[in-house]
């Protein structure tokens, strides 16, 4: 009998959880049209002729925001409005969460950082067959009918990173701190929740490099270490296991921002500055000053500008011919000790 009641109670919370659940995300997108209603009209005496949505799960980090500024800068020329979808909410929503706001909404685009899940492929789908074309921002997902794919050259970025550990190999040759014999640990840190090929070709392309240039029995030991990303706390934790294990790498590859910047805590906080090298990604202001102080050997420069231009562009000319570029990809450059100083120069010109 007590069993029965129980049972029953639970039926009902569970119930009462899920109705609750689904009038909070009716709610959140009745908001959102009356929210998005302001496109097309006056913002401080603009007009806009169509609204766009930037969706990420990263959009408060500097990286993103810097391509949601490019995207927001095109498309006040374009007289588009582009939103970082989530910001204005009350709550924070998965990726997949505010792609069903977006398509309830009826915007006029959608340019989102998506994965290969099937549940990413059936929203995709369904946006295009709403009529919203949708452009993939960095991670693609190649089963869909996204209109375009705008990202970086993963191989090329893997070359680069290869080019620099063979550059750290023969400095600490030439500077006697590592003999022929020697075996240099190189641990390269990719996304566990990730499901993309992306960070696969930039592990692939290093490997590559490195075995064309110093042979496939070269004094290298090349590592895939996989880092929580869920949120700041778990890559903070998932970085510091690496520094408690008796054997830490003598260079870290970080493939995003928030990981560069964790493992340059790391090092600093262990005080093994010049111990452990670190190969970062992406131009922060902490990253470049980490360099400019030799504590990061080099990081590799994304043009994020580019980024948020290419996908403005790729959904206005969709929107206008019904068809567009299948890839756009965004310049690269390797920020190092050579030439941080007239990078840090160029870029408070810019501010200035």
């Amino acid at each position: 009998m007590e069993n029965d009641l129980n049972k029953k109670i639970y039926n009902r919370t569970l119930l009462l959880t899920v109705a609750l659940l689904m009038v909070t995300l009716i709610v959140i997108v009745i908001f959102y049209q009356f929210y998005i209603k302001g496109f097309n009209q006056t913002d401080k005496g603009k007009e806009y002729d169509k609204y766009y949505v930037m969706i990420t799960d990263n959009r408060k980090s500097s990286f993103m925001q810097a391509v949601y500024k490019g995207a927001f800068d095109t498309g006040q020329e374009e007289s588009i409005y582009v939103d970082m979808l989530g910001d204005s909410l009350p709550s924070d929503y998965t990726v997949n969460d505010l792609f069903k706001i977006a398509i309830s909404s009826q915007v006029d685009g959608i340019i989102v950082e998506a994965d290969e899940s099937e549940e990413m492929t059936r929203l995709i789908n369904e946006a295009v067959d709403e009529g919203i074309p949708v452009v993939t921002l960095l991670n693609d997902n190649t089963k869909s009918s996204r209109c375009s794919f705008v990202g970086v050259g993963g191989y090329n970025i893997g070359r680069e990173y290869g080019g620099q550990v063979i550059e750290i190999i023969n400095e600490k040759r030439t500077a006697q701190e590592m003999g022929n014999d020697d075996t240099l640990n190189v641990a390269v840190l990719v996304n566990s929740n990730n499901q993309t090929s992306g960070q696969n070709i930039i592990v692939s392309a290093l490997q590559e490099t490195v075995e064309q240039r110093l042979g496939s029995s070269s004094d290298t030991e090349i590592n895939v270490v996989a880092v929580d990303n869920t949120n700041t706390f778990s890559v903070e934790e998932s970085v510091r296991d690496i520094f408690m294990n008796q054997d830490i790498p003598d260079i870290i590859v970080a493939l995003d921002e928030l990981t560069t910047t964790c493992v340059y805590q790391a090092i600093v906080d262990y005080n093994i500055v010049g111990k452990v090298t670190i190969l970062g990604y992406y131009n922060s202001d902490t990253i470049v000053n980490a360099i400019n102080r030799d504590v990061v050997y080099s990081t590799i420069f994304i043009d994020t500008a580019q980024l948020g231009e290419y996908c403005v562009e790729a959904l206005k000319e969709y929107n206008e011919l019904g068809a567009t570029s299948q890839y756009f990809t965004a310049d690269v450059m390797l920020i190092n000790k050579s030439n941080v100083s007239m990078y840090m120069t160029k870029e408070e010109e810019n501010a200035e």
